[in-house]
């Protein structure tokens, strides 16, 4: 049974009384949660412990949704380009999605945002010009020109809640389909407070209320067809929170008229890995001011019945935004983040709230997320949940998390004893590595990191959804290998560099492909930007660019800092003119061995004084450049594995001037390891397969280990 106790939230099951208690007790929980589709009885609920009780504010009010289906919440869609034949083309509205997740909103106040739009021209068509057949579903377009394309984009309610339509097409659910409800209108306002005081009311013994976020869904869209049946998802996407009452609140109060081309954007929408525009922050900030002066309203009230309100910062999150200054207005009593990965963990423990919680994976379901066996026949929940702690220990060693929990139907493990010894193992870890940092902060290097992109702190930790959903972005992997190494680190954009951002950092890094929100996009159009960064640099700071750093049109380079890095790329320009030749020679052997790039085509360096420390071929793969008193170093590309984030690290202490190697720095890269001085404490973790052995230099002599695959060790200096 569990050495220890506490910080441990455990998924309760009715039905299952015996084996919910024998679980609270092996995994040392303090803390009882229902999950979807799960109860607790009340021998669970009076046997001593805290309990979560989860509820999703916008969903499981079917009886109310059906008599106010006008209230449900809405998406703008637009339907696939169709080519006109002749002068008149129709189009069928839902011919591309999924009948069981939308249906039209034709009415009145809605249909005055509908629009046509000749993709071809990319111009909106004159309303004169179409018309709409109720009974058809369709939109005839006359007039126009033939051979061009044509677009219609419409509101539509969503009457399938997103996560309930996941769960019941994951786990086979019987069920009824819930719809969403949107708060944005007074009858639902009304409905809400009374349905939260009701149930407040009735549920006395619940010490916490879960809020599974808040309003509004990530946007997740599905297709009519199985061939494609997820068309679109972005964990960061504001589309979900559009309505017709929203649309003319929003042109009230900021004295101009959102269009549905504004969220289509041309069929790309507007997903986070694109740079915003001036009229999505309005947006954004319409949407959060309701999230949070409503939300307040519901939060005050568990409050008032004695109880505590954290929120689950995953499905319904957006309009919580808990990087953007106001998220202590909501009066939240904790955060709870789902984690695949390091940089998740490291989200949740920078948000301002008292409590921290990470709900582990796997999610007690019989297959996860790819659909592959987890708690099923061929399943390995065992080994799922050693590579999901591998990846999230290492972040915890950085950051102190408060609570850890799993959530599912704890049924499920019955048949998996070594998953149950297993938790419990995690369980007395995550319970020592906390008890560390309550007694100080793990050491660090003094060389202290800026990430630099559009969103700057506003999206710290994180892009547009979990990782493997945004793997082929580069900053996706260098936040993950930044999340457990000894560096502080944190996350500016352009206007934080002109407002004097630069002056507490040594290194910034600056990742991604041309145009992204990641690399900057127009960003980089910031002349006084530009300059700051590069006195900066010629002062001695270092600037590590990864892709396409710094990429923008209209400059005499492609990269904009290309002078600072002494490499760029030819988009086609340059194809005419002479190439230094190099020799890929790492005399200083920065890099680890077995750190791996993947090469880049049309890399040129601009004045051959960059040295190239890796390449394939005549293609530069990691160069660094001396600029002043500082650097300026690049990488073709960066994918996360242990060997790269050694590299990356070794790049951060040679660039902030503190060598390869040095204190509390494992000599064997398939470790890691974090000393606690206050409390002279060292984790020594193996983020590795086999076993491995490894020695860390210390102030008071070398200390070397042998350590298990994917183990811990805890000493004592």
């Amino acid at each position: 049974m569990s050495q220890t106790k506490g910080g441990f939230t455990l998924p309760g099951e009715s039905g299952y009384e015996d084996l919910t208690l024998k679980m609270a007790e092996k995994w040392g929980a303090d803390v009882i949660r229902d999950s979807d589709g799960t109860v607790l009885s009340d021998e669970i609920v009076h046997a001593g412990y805290g309990i979560y009780s989860t509820i999703c504010i916008i969903r499981d009010h079917n009886e109310w949704a059906k008599k106010n289906q006008d209230k449900l919440q809405q998406t703008f869609l637009s339907t696939p380009a169709a080519v006109a034949e002749k002068d008149s083309v129709t189009i069928g509205l839902m011919d591309s999605f999924f009948a069981e997740q939308f249906t039209i909103n034709d009415s009145e106040r809605a249909m005055k945002y509908w629009e046509v739009y000749d993709r071809t021209l990319n111009a909106k068509v004159d309303a004169s010009k179409w018309s709409y057949d109720k009974s058809a579903g369709t939109v005839t377009v006359k007039g126009i020109t033939p051979f061009h394309k044509y677009t219609v984009s419409f509101l539509a309610y969503r009457i399938w809640e997103e996560i309930s339509m996941y769960n019941h097409t994951t786990n086979n659910w019987d069920k009824e389909h819930l719809m969403q409800i949107d708060p944005r209108y007074p009858e639902t306002q009304e409905y809400m407070l009374g349905w939260m005081k009701n149930w407040c009311e009735t549920h006395p013994d619940t010490t916490v209320v879960r809020f599974t976020s808040m309003f509004y869904n990530f946007v997740w869209i599905w297709g009519s067809d199985e061939r494609n049946r997820q068309l679109f998802s972005d964990w960061g996407s504001y589309d979900y929170t559009v309505s017709d009452i929203a649309l003319d609140e929003f042109e009230k109060k900021y004295g101009y008229a959102m269009t549905a081309e504004d969220f289509i954007n041309q069929g790309k929408l507007h997903v986070t890995h694109m740079p915003g525009n001036q009229k999505k922050a309005d947006w954004m900030e319409f949407v959060n001011d309701f999230v949070i002066s409503f939300g307040k309203k519901l939060i005050d009230m568990v409050h008032e019945y004695g109880k505590k309100a954290y929120v689950f910062y995953d499905d319904s999150w957006v309009g919580v935004e808990p990087y953007n200054g106001r998220f202590q207005e909501f009066g939240f009593d904790g955060l709870i983040k789902c984690v695949f990965s390091g940089y998740e963990a490291r989200l949740c423990a920078g948000v301002d709230v008292p409590v921290h919680e990470l709900r582990l994976h796997p999610y007690l379901f019989p297959v996860g997320l790819g659909g592959a066996p987890t708690f099923a026949e061929g399943g390995d929940p065992t080994l799922d949940a050693k590579k999901y702690w591998n990846s999230v220990r290492r972040a915890l060693l950085r950051a102190k998390i408060d609570r850890i929990g799993l959530g599912g139907y704890l049924h499920l493990v019955e048949g998996f004893p070594d998953f149950c010894d297993y938790i419990e193992k995690v369980a007395d870890e995550f319970r020592l590595i906390r008890s560390f940092h309550d007694q100080g902060k793990p050491y660090a290097i003094k060389t202290k990191v800026a990430v630099l992109h559009s969103w700057g702190a506003l999206r710290s930790w994180t892009l547009s959804g979990h990782f493997h959903e945004t793997y082929m972005h580069d900053l996706i992997h260098i936040n993950e290998a930044l999340s457990g190494l000894p560096v502080d680190v944190k996350f500016i954009s352009f206007e934080d560099v002109k407002k004097g951002a630069l002056q507490d950092v040594n290194v910034v890094i600056n990742a991604g492909y041309a145009g992204s929100a990641w690399s900057g996009g127009d960003g980089w159009k910031d002349d006084e930007a530009v300059t700051i960064l590069t006195k900066w640099v010629y002062e001695g700071g270092a600037f590590i660019g990864v892709n396409e750093p710094s990429a923008v049109e209209g400059y005499d380079y492609t990269f904009r800092m290309a002078h600072v890095l002494g490499i760029d790329e030819d988009t086609g320009a340059k194809v005419c003119h002479g190439k230094w030749s190099f020799k890929a020679e790492d005399v200083e052997k920065i890099l680890p061995d077995g750190a791996r790039v993947e090469p880049k085509d049309h890399l040129y360096l601009t004045d051959g004084k960059a040295r190239v420390l890796l390449a394939d071929g005549d293609k530069p793969l990691v160069t660094v450049n001396d600029f002043g008193k500082g650097k300026g170093i690049y990488l073709a590309s960066f994918q996360v594995n242990l060997e790269n984030t050694r590299m990356l690290y070794q790049l951060i202490r040679y660039a902030g001037g503190e060598g390869m190697s040095g204190l509390y720095m494992t000599d064997n890269l398939y470790t890691e390891c974090a000393y606690y001085p206050e409390s002279k404490k060292l984790v020594v973790i193996n983020n590795s397969d086999v076993e491995q052995t490894t020695t860390i230099p210390a102030e008071n002599g070398d200390k070397t280990v042998t350590i298990a695959p994917y183990d811990t060790i805890f000493m004592e200096l």
